[in-house]
């Protein structure tokens, strides 16, 4: 017997995040490990409004929004497992540190972001994280950032 870890479709990351099109930049996640590590899946197409000006005739992903979507995936990671559907929480960057970006994202592509809890705990409202983008296993960007959560 194997164990499957838990995930959430977008029904659920809905019930748990606030947002919406066109700033929800997350589709599943998948591989949640407790409030240790998830994997967020994104799949990029030509009609996110981003693309109209981001750059016309050479559509890229902006960093910030790959950014974004890690801080997402690590919400709903969190949300999954203190049970938060439903009940409004919110989360605010505080901090984002060590970002690099490697390979263009391009539309057609599937983002794979990997989030791992680097400081937190249930309870707490300032957390850290840790993220990997990648496409094709081709590592997109990475990134460090520290998230405050209002879990009342």
């Amino acid at each position: 017997m194997t164990d499957t870890l838990p995930s959430a479709d977008i029904q659920m990351i809905q019930r748990i995040i606030p947002h919406r099109y066109p700033f929800l930049l997350v589709d599943k996640v998948v591989d949640i490990n407790g409030t240790q590590t998830a994997v967020g899946i994104k799949n990029v197409t030509m009609n996110e409004p981003h693309f109209q000006g981001h750059f016309p005739g050479m559509p890229i992903m902006p960093g910030v929004t790959i950014i974004e979507a890690m801080a997402q995936t690590s919400a709903v990671m969190v949300g999954v497992t203190l049970e938060m559907a439903d009940k409004d929480m919110k989360v605010y960057f505080m901090a984002i540190d060590k970002c690099k970006f490697r390979r263009k994202v391009v539309p057609g592509d599937v983002l794979r972001m990997e989030v791992t809890t680097l400081r937190g705990k249930p309870g707490g409202k300032v957390w850290k994280f840790g993220g990997v983008a990648s496409v094709d296993g081709e590592m997109a960007a990475e990134v460090e950032f520290t998230a405050m959560m209002d879990l009342s």
